[in-house]
C-alpha cells in the first residue's frame, strides 16, 4: 500500500470520530438533560427570579408591540437579535437598548451551526456582535445559537469573541401556525419554576407568518402567572448565580 493510500485510508477511518467530536455539543439541545446537567447553559438563575428572553428580532412590525407591553408592565428583558435584522433596523435596536433591555446576539443569519465550518461560524458571530456594538455603543456578551444547537466550532468562536452561550429552560412553542396565547401560556408554565429562563419570539422572520401574535397575547398572562408564584421577572444579567447541577 502506498503512503498516499495509507494517509487516505487513515483519514477516512478518522472521519466519523471527527464528525462526532464536532457535533458532541448537540446533546445540549435536549432540554431535560440540559436543564439537569448544564444549568449555566440553560440559563438557570436564582430561585426567586425568572429571566424573560426573546429571539429573532428586531422586527419593525412586531417588536414595538412587545416593547410597549413590557414598558407598561415595568419589565425589562433580554433580546437575542439577528445581526442581519439589527442592520436593517438600527433605530429599533437603539430603542430596545434605551428602554433598559439587555441585548445578546442570535448570529448574523438564522442558520444551523452544524452546517458551518469554524471560520464561517466565527465570522457570523463576529459580524453580528460588531453590528450591534456599532449601533448601541456597547458590545454584547451573550449569545444564543439558532435552533438552540451548538457545535464545537460555536463554543470556540464564542470563547474567542467573549460571548457566553445561553439557551433556556422553558419555551412557548410560539413559532407554529397553530399556536395561540393560551397554548403558549400552557407550554411555558408546564416547565416554569424559580430560576427559569423563558424563550419567546418577538418576530416571525423564521416562524409561521403572524406567529408573534401568540407570544404577544401570552406575555401578560405569563407575567401574571409569575407574579402569582412570587417570581420577579427580568433580564439575564439580573438572574443571579445558577443553581447547582
Amino acid at each position: 500500500m502506498t503512503a498516499a493510500r495509507l494517509v487516505r485510508t487513515a483519514s477516512l477511518a478518522a472521519l466519523p470520530a471527527l464528525v462526532a467530536a464536532y457535533a458532541v455539543p448537540v446533546v445540549s439541545t435536549f432540554g431535560p438533560l440540559r436543564n439537569r446537567v448544564m444549568p449555566r447553559l440553560s440559563g438557570r438563575g436564582r430561585s426567586d427570579h425568572i429571566a424573560l428572553t426573546f429571539d429573532d428580532g428586531p422586527d419593525r412590525m412586531s417588536t414595538p408591540h412587545f416593547l410597549r407591553l413590557l414598558a407598561a408592565r415595568h419589565v425589562r428583558a433580554t433580546f437575542f437579535l439577528l445581526g442581519h435584522e439589527a442592520h436593517r433596523s438600527p433605530d429599533l435596536v437603539r430603542e430596545i437598548a434605551a428602554a433598559g433591555h439587555e441585548i445578546g446576539i442570535h448570529g448574523w443569519l438564522h442558520r444551523p451551526l452544524l452546517l458551518r465550518g469554524p471560520r464561517a461560524t466565527y465570522d457570523d458571530f463576529a459580524r453580528a456582535r460588531d453590528t450591534v456594538a456599532d449601533i448601541t455603543g456597547s458590545r454584547p456578551t451573550l449569545f444564543r445559537p439558532p435552533y438552540g444547537v451548538m457545535s464545537t466550532a460555536a463554543h470556540l468562536a464564542a470563547h474567542r469573541l467573549g460571548l457566553t452561550p445561553v439557551l433556556w429552560t422553558c419555551w412557548g412553542e410560539d413559532w407554529t401556525a397553530r399556536a395561540t396565547p393560551e397554548s403558549v401560556l400552557r407550554t411555558v408554565t408546564a416547565d416554569l419554576d424559580g430560576g427559569a429562563t423563558i424563550l419567546l419570539h418577538d418576530s416571525d422572520c423564521t416562524s409561521a407568518p403572524g406567529a408573534w401574535r401568540s407570544a404577544l397575547g401570552a406575555l401578560p398572562l405569563i407575567l401574571d402567572a409569575c407574579a402569582r408564584r412570587g417570581y420577579e421577572v427580568g433580564r439575564l444579567r439580573d438572574h443571579g448565580r445558577p443553581h447547582p447541577a
